[in-house]
Parts: C-alpha cells; structure tokens; sequence
C-alpha cells in the first residue's frame, strides 16, 4: 500500500516543478516565429516523462532521455541564429532528470527545482552583477578562495606533523582558509552595508569562527586601506565580543557549577568589548570619510598564510615551553592552550572543576588565564598583520576586556569575603 503513495508524491513533485520552471520560461518564451522553443506546457510534460520513463525502467528512462535530448538539438537549430544560448534547452534537460528523480526523492527535487527556477528568473540580475559590478579582481579571488577550499584542503594530511603533536596542516590550512573567508565577508559587507556599518557587522559574525582571525583580516584591510581603520578596529573589537558568548556557550554546556562562578567576569569582559567596539563604530559613522572607499580586493592570500605561520609558531613555542618545564598543571596547560583557542581549554578546566578533581575557584581562574593568553594572541596578530595605529587602536580594547573579566572576579570574590 505504500508503494502507490509514494508514486502519487513522487507524480505531484514532477508536476509541480514542471510547471514551476514552465512558468518562469513562459515568461521569456516571446511571441511569434521568433519564440522559444518550450513553454510552461512543454516542461510540464518533460518532468512528467522523466517520471513516467523513471516508473517503468531505467532502459526506458535512458531511451526517452536520449530522445528528449534528440528533440533539444533540433529545436536549437531553429533558434540559433536568433538566440545562440542555450538556457532554455539545458534547463528542459534538468527538468526531465528533476521529474525523474522526483520519484525517488521528492522533496529534494522540488528543492532544487525551485534553485534552478530562481536561477532563471534572476538572468538580468545575474549577467549585471557578473559583468557590470563584479569586478577581474574579485572574480580571480573567488576562484582563489574556492581552489583552497575545494582542491587543495581535502589533499592537506589531517595528523600531527610535530615532535609535540600540535601541528596539523589541515587544521591551519583550514585556518588561512577561514581567514580569506573573513576578509572576503568584510568585503562584501562593506560593499553591501557602506563604509559605516559593513566592517562592524563583518567583524561581530565573523568572530562566531575565529575572533583571532578576524581581527588580523580587519588588520591586513586597514595596513592596506588606512581610511578605513576606524571600521576595521570596530569589527576586530565587536569580533571579540562573541568570544565571550562563545566562552558563556561551552562552559554553562560543560558545567554551570563553574559557569555561575564565571558569570560575572565574563560580562564585564563582554561588556567592555561591546562599548569599545560600539564607539568605533559611532566614530566611523560619525566621521563619514570621503576617502574611505572600498578598493584593493577582498583578500590577500599571503596575508593569510602569514596569519597561520604566527598561530603554527605560536603552537609550537608554546608545546616546547610546556614539555621543558615538565608541568601538566591545570593552570600552566590553560595558559598554553590559550594561545591558541580560548574555548578548548575552558571546556577542559570546567570539565575537572565539574568533576571535583579541582576547585570551581581554580578551574575559573585557569580558564581566565586562558582567555588571557588567547588576548596576547590577538594582539600579537594585530601587530602582525596590521599596522601600528591599527594595533594600536585595538590594543586597549583589548586589555580593557582581560582587565574587566579579572576585576569581575576578583570583585565577586571580596563579595563572597564580605558575606
């Protein structure tokens, strides 16, 4: 009995995405001689073929595929001379294959039905953006981007390369990865939110993926636009405010023993980063520099893998130092590990603080000291990537937000003192 059923959606799916790309290609279709060759009608059959050729067999399936694709040929011949694209023609293919598949799956089919009807319809919008706004710079990094990303970083060996066991290529090349992603996010924002609020609103999402990564993005776009710097030390700061969530996140997941004891630093440190990066963001709006146009290109891939050699020499320095000194302190391996990641750790000092195996105090103060470190880091980066005003500029935010989460605890602790 359930076999028919899905039959009956599968037949509904083919019917409905035939109609759905029909329509939009009835649109465009035109009058005449001179029309295209399928219309709503035409692509509704197609998919309903595809369905019915899929129901009786495979063979059947491939014999009226080839069929269909003998009747496209013809039909181009006839409109060539007018209209040497061949939109039409690919997109009564797709919806003989999507009415086919709409058998099998479908939800799925009518998902991708509805992308390839969006993508007809958006044709204008599409070859304006391509040719008129997207520019050889930015489409050569795109291509960039997707060649690190696609090519390159499944061929990266995903293991430990050093004597310490802390160095792994995917992981870093991931990282210089997130890093161009970053820049590029800026860069688009800019171009789509203006000088004022682009890099700010860039630079808060972004840091859900690496705060450390943004603020040395928001560096190398300041070194390379200085009129833009107010911005990029808005991003980088509000970039830092969800470092703080984040830390909120994972350790009330792991224990909210310690997390009750950590509430109050961590909004203080919260709060600092949200006022700093809020004023450079009011001062960026504020001034409304004529000089502060977007140029350059989204990203510079050397600036990325110069970001990933300090975090990589960062690692190693840090291994080195923890196996020459001997200690697997609680403290000593937070402090290291924060170089890195500020968040790894704090699950780790919550998880043995939930545990017992130390003090809620002490597994506070080791994850304090850890999102100390990651702060060192940051800067480090900023002076790395960016230039000295920039660094500069960041710096205070920065020492402002470790200063407020330890006088938040030292502040929670003389109120337990005094009660």
């Amino acid at each position: 009995m359930e076999a028919p059923a899905l039959n009956v959606i599968g037949f509904a799916a083919a019917l409905g995405l035939g109609l759905l790309i029909g329509s939009e290609r009835e649109r465009n279709k035109g009058q005449g001689p001179d029309r295209q060759v399928a219309g709503v009608r035409t692509f509704t059959l197609t998919s309903l073929a595809g369905a019915v050729a899929l129901t009786i067999g495979e063979l059947t399936l491939i014999a009226i595929g080839l069929t269909i694709g003998l009747m496209v040929v013809v039909g181009y011949q006839r409109t060539r001379g007018r209209d040497p694209g061949m939109t039409t023609e690919i997109a009564l293919i797709t919806t003989f294959l999507l009415g086919a598949w709409a058998t099998r799956q479908p939800a799925l089919a009518a998902g991708v039905a509805v992308i390839v009807a969006i993508i007809l319809a958006a044709r204008s919008r599409m070859h304006d953006f391509v040719q008129n706004v997207l520019t050889d710079q930015e489409l050569h990094d795109a291509l960039i981007l997707a060649a690190a990303a696609l090519v390159i970083l499944p061929l990266v060996p995903d293991r430990t390369i050093d004597p310490w066991q802390v160095i792994n290529p995917r992981k870093l090349w991931t990282l210089s990865i997130f890093v161009m992603a970053i820049n590029a996010a800026g860069y688009v924002a800019y171009r789509t939110l203006g000088a004022q609020l682009g890099l700010a609103v860039a630079g808060f999402f972004s840091g859900f993926v690496s705060s450390t990564a943004t603020i040395g993005a928001m560096g190398t776009r300041a070194k390379a636009q200085p009129a833009l710097r107010n911005g990029a030390v808005a991003g980088a700061a509000l970039s830092s405010v969800t470092t703080v969530l984040k830390l909120f996140l994972v350790v009330g997941l792991t224990s909210m023993t310690v997390l009750r004891e950590l509430y109050i630093p961590l909004i203080a440190s919260g709060i600092a980063a949200l006022v700093y990066g809020a004023l450079f963001t009011l001062r960026n709006v504020r001034d409304k520099d004529p000089q502060a146009e977007l140029g350059g290109r989204p990203f510079d891939p050397k600036e990325a893998l110069i970001f990933v050699a300090v975090v990589g020499l960062t690692l190693l320095v840090s291994a080195w130092l923890t196996a020459w000194l001997g200690s697997n302190g609680l403290l000593l391996a937070s402090g290291f590990a924060g170089f890195a990641d500020a968040h790894a750790p704090a699950v780790s000092a919550a998880s043995v603080g939930a545990n017992g195996n130390v003090s809620v105090r002490l597994a506070v103060i080791a994850i304090l000291i850890a999102f100390t470190t990651n702060t060192l880091s940051k800067i480090v980066v900023a002076f790395s990537l960016g230039d000295r005003r920039y660094a500069f500029a960041i710096l205070p935010g920065l020492v402002l937000m470790v200063a407020c989460a330890w006088a938040g605890f030292y502040a929670d602790l003389l109120l337990e003192l005094l009660a």
